[in-house]
């Protein structure tokens, strides 16, 4: 995959190259109605087309990347709330039992401190 990229990238350097030196008459490019200076070649032309592309192909990977990190994000927020919701039903169950097991405790303990108290009491 990377050498077919390689090879796509090569061929787009020598079709730009044959074009700025095959491209030498005149020309002249507007912009939003208004001529711009400085270019009054084709090869000169076909250098601007080619810096907006690449301009372009720059701020699509610039969002690309920020849509990518941004996902990441979201996916780890999620995983990490998900992670505390488990901590906090295990930790409230962990609660549960020791609740259940000090009451019974207690209960074991109220019934034996309540016995020797009746044995003791003369009737």
């Amino acid at each position: 995959m990377i050498f077919l990229g390689l090879i796509v990238a090569l061929a787009a350097m020598v079709a730009g190259v044959a074009v700025v030196l095959d491209n030498t008459g005149s020309a002249q490019m507007t912009v939003f109605g208004n001529e711009v200076p400085g270019l009054t070649a084709e090869w000169q032309v076909f250098l601007a087309g080619s810096v907006v592309a690449i301009v372009l192909m720059a701020g699509v990977m610039v969002a690309t990347l920020g849509f990518r990190r941004s996902m990441n994000m979201r996916r780890e927020l999620r995983d990490l709330r998900d992670e505390h919701q488990e901590s906090l039903q295990t930790l409230e169950m962990e609660r549960r039992k020791l609740q259940q097991a000090l009451a019974q405790a207690r209960r074991g303990m109220g019934d034996q401190a309540s016995v020797p108290a009746q044995r003791g009491v003369p009737g």
